[in-house]
């Protein structure tokens, strides 16, 4: 009796995002900027730094942006500026990056989470009265995958409670809800800089959009030691400056920024019509009516591009076959639905079921 020979299935690895295509396009761009930026030899707190914080102000429709090291440091210098210290409870969704609840945690202050909802992925409105405490001292909105909150009854509820709303905007530049652009509805937006951000710096680099005026002063002190003026430190701050390299490299991107999430937003349709047959069974909801994303349903197509991978790349085990993983490609349907044969010995492969993904493995009694 000869065995079969022993192969191993490797799939396919398809990047997320092709960080080089971009700056094929517009290195050259890059290069004059970062090169300005040497020849001037002013590294922080520059020219570059104060005309980004200039253009992301008017792109979201605020009155001050202030650029500081990362988006971590947004948060939390906003949640500091905005009165929270430790001891004190924020508000916030679980399903988020952990920089959310790190940034409520790094001021010893204490994260409760507030749960999401099922069609959204965001912040559920309805849940806020059932977390809040007498220590509550502010909310921190996610607009998680490029789509906004609803931020309405947030907003209300905020207000009758008197406590400021801090939006966690860094993956959704550019989106809006009814009519006005996110990180501009709150107390203060937090933007992330990060690469692979739909705006991205070539390192770490974030800012804080504000329509208040002594929040954004304060912020700007806080980012440089505490500082109100030359070697003048009023209270304790951090060393969080945005530098001129990072500035003006966003700067050049930041001009390209519409177009390329036209281009995500027709990417995201094309995933959607493609992957939607396969994952006929994944109940989808469209983008909340006047909320425009930066890329449509993006949540709910995570979701069904995930499902539908699970029905392409199926695993299937054949113990016939030394226990080799097989692919859909490499199955013959039957009458059923869940009975498949294997192409390499003709078993029959039966179907198990586990918490999280298909099992299939083989049965000569099915």
């Amino acid at each position: 009796m000869t065995s079969q020979p022993q192969t191993s299935f490797q799939p396919e690895t398809v990047p997320q995002l092709d960080m080089s295509a971009q700056y094929a396009a517009i290195g050259g761009d890059i290069r004059t900027a970062v090169e300005r930026v040497m020849a001037s030899q002013q590294f922080v707190l520059g020219r570059e730094g104060m005309a980004l914080e200039e253009e992301l102000a008017k792109l979201c429709g605020v009155a001050h942006g202030v650029g500081l090291a990362s988006g971590t440091d947004a948060l939390i210098l906003a949640l500091r500026a905005c009165g929270v210290h430790a001891g004190d409870d924020v508000l916030l969704p679980p399903f988020t990056f952990v920089a959310t609840g790190s940034a409520v945690s790094a001021l010893g202050a204490k994260p409760v989470f507030v749960d999401i909802r099922p069609d959204t992925y965001n912040i559920d409105p309805a849940e806020l009265e059932r977390r809040v405490t007498p220590r509550t001292r502010a909310i921190v909105v996610v607009h998680l995958y490029g789509l906004a909150a609803d931020l309405d009854p947030i907003l209300a509820f905020a207000k009758s409670h008197k406590l400021p709303v801090i939006e966690d905007n860094a993956q959704a530049i550019g989106a809006s809800h009814k009519g006005r652009r996110t990180g501009s509805l709150g107390d203060a937006g937090c933007v992330s800089f990060y690469p692979t951000k739909n705006l991205g710096a070539y390192g770490d680099a974030g800012m804080v959009l504000t329509n208040s005026a002594e929040l954004a002063a304060r912020i700007r002190s806080l980012r440089n030691h505490g500082q109100a003026g030359k070697y003048l430190s009023s209270e304790p701050g951090w060393n969080s400056r945005l530098d001129e390299i990072q500035a003006a490299i966003l700067r050049v991107k930041l001009r390209h920024l519409s177009t390329w999430q036209r281009a995500r937003q027709s990417h995201a349709a094309e995933y959607h019509r493609l992957l939607s047959p396969r994952a006929s069974n994944t109940s989808t909801t469209s983008t909340p009516f006047a909320w425009r994303s930066v890329t449509p349903s993006s949540a709910i197509l995570r979701t069904e591009k995930s499902r539908a991978r699970s029905i392409i790349l199926t695993p299937y085990i054949c113990s016939h076959c030394t226990r080799r993983w097989v692919t859909r490609q490499e199955i013959s349907r039957t009458r059923s639905e869940r009975r498949k044969k294997c192409f390499r010995c003709r078993c029959i492969l039966n179907y198990a079921k586990s918490r999280s993904r298909e099992w299939w493995k083989s049965s000569p009694n099915f």
